[in-house]
């Protein structure tokens, strides 16, 4: 079965994660999803429309996979290069990409959808948000400045230390996403959002994009995710006392 489910209509290319439950983030979708994207803009697309889970759109990365992975770093560099390669690829993309999001985006939903052009997410109580403080975790700086980018230095200082995760109405008051919309109708607003965007003359809109869209590239380069000491706090005993205990709340 395919990790990614594409569906073409027209000049968008709709990458859906096909991961259940919850599409967690192990390697093979990350890869998968990098592919995808690599694929769609090799072959022509006009955009890309990057959906999940109805009422998830992504839980993150899958922990326990991680956590299976014990003192084994190199495994623990190959699975976190694997995400950063996802999330390099939507952000790099020449094309622009809307991010759908059908329910809650924690932690790394959060950082796709950051990368992303625009966000649309489900009107109700769904969440999304950078909690890696709750669970143990540091948030490089160069996704913290991903998420600085959408809200502001300041809020974004207060909801990375906080580990704090808005509900859809505050994540669009504070411009953590850019539309909410009825959840049978997050895909087609995205579609609605991404067509408006083609229709513009091509060359000036992709230049202008590449133009506006240089910070995203650069929060995601090598240096300012800094993999290896990420993966050194990974093992860190605060860091997996509180991953074990988040699983064992959600009964993993």
């Amino acid at each position: 079965m395919s990790l990614i489910n594409i569906t073409r209509t027209g000049p968008i290319w709709q990458l859906q994660m096909a991961r259940p439950p919850v599409n967690a983030l192990n390697p093979a979708l990350c890869l998968a999803l990098a592919d995808a994207v690599e694929q769609a803009v090799a072959e022509g697309a006009g955009g890309i429309v990057l959906a999940g889970g109805a009422k998830v759109f992504s839980a993150g990365l899958d922990v326990p996979y991680l956590l299976s992975l014990g003192d084994d770093q190199e495994a623990l560099l190959q699975a976190w290069s694997a995400f950063f390669r996802a999330a390099r690829a939507l952000a790099a993309s020449p094309i622009p990409v809307v991010a759908a999001m059908a329910g809650h985006a924690p932690a790394g939903g959060c950082v796709l959808a950051l990368c992303c052009d625009y966000r649309i997410m489900a009107n109700g109580p769904f969440r999304i948000g950078l909690n890696e403080t709750q669970v143990g975790l540091v948030a490089p700086e160069g996704i913290q400045a991903l998420l600085a980018r959408v809200v502001g230095p300041h809020r974004a200082e207060r909801l990375l230390v906080a580990g704090a995760m808005p509900e859809a109405e505050e994540a669009l008051r504070i411009g953590l996403v850019d539309e909410l919309t009825d959840i049978d109708e997050v895909n087609a607003r995205a579609h609605a959002w991404l067509q408006a965007l083609l229709d513009l003359p091509s060359m000036p809109m992709r230049e202008t994009r590449a133009i506006a869209r240089r910070d995203v590239v650069a929060a995601l380069a090598p240096e300012r995710i800094d993999l290896e000491r990420f993966v050194a706090q990974w093992r860190h005993p605060d860091t997996q006392a509180a991953l074990r205990a988040m699983l064992a709340r959600i009964g993993k």
